[in-house]
């Protein structure tokens, strides 16, 4: 996929994200991948895409490290595209987009729905801090901040913000349960 991000967008991570997984297709290739859709005729048939244009994402997906191509059979030669790790990792992101599409409609409007796999119960996903297990989705209490590898553009930008100070950029996500235990004591989960 052609670059769109503007020079000075190159450092954001949003921006540098969006070019990986911003095109429609992509999100929905993803979506079936995450569905266990494997195979070529899979996804062609799911999302009804031309097979020059799925052909032309599932490489971009392969060069960008979030598929794996991998032969399934031998004669004739036949691969699959498998999720890697650092595609396993955008389900949460998928995940929200999916909730924020749902929550402008009405429960009964919702054509697809994200439950417990043991229970069958609705949940509602949300985004929480790690450390505080807080709802991040509080635009006053939650802002974006010049980081510690910002250059001098993104720092202007950011200006009227703290910097995060480089030791607690260096401090790495804490698991799921810590992060929950912690919410419940700080009373924001």
């Amino acid at each position: 996929m052609a670059s769109r991000i503007r020079l000075e967008d190159r450092e954001c991570p949003l921006s540098t994200t969006v070019e990986h997984v911003g095109e429609w297709w992509t999100l929905l290739i993803l979506h079936d991948a995450f569905d266990g859709y494997t195979r070529f005729d899979q996804f062609q048939e799911s999302l009804g895409i031309s097979s020059s244009m799925l052909t032309t994402r599932l490489k971009t997906l392969v060069a960008d490290g979030l598929l794996e191509r991998r032969p399934y059979r031998t004669s004739p030669v036949r691969h699959e595209y498998v999720l890697t790790e650092l595609g396993r990792s955008l389900r949460p992101v998928i995940v929200a987009l999916a909730a924020w599409g749902n929550s402008r409609l009405t429960p009964t409007e919702r054509s697809m729905i994200l439950v417990d796999a043991h229970s069958g119960e609705e949940v509602e996903p949300v985004v929480v801090d790690a450390k505080t297990g807080c709802r991040l989705d509080d635009s006053a209490a939650y802002v974006f901040t010049a980081g510690p590898a910002a250059s001098d553009a993104m720092r202007s930008r950011y200006a009227a913000r703290p910097a995060m100070p480089a030791e607690e950029a260096k401090v790495g996500p804490e698991d799921s349960r810590t992060a929950l235990s912690r919410a419940a004591s700080t009373g924001c989960a």
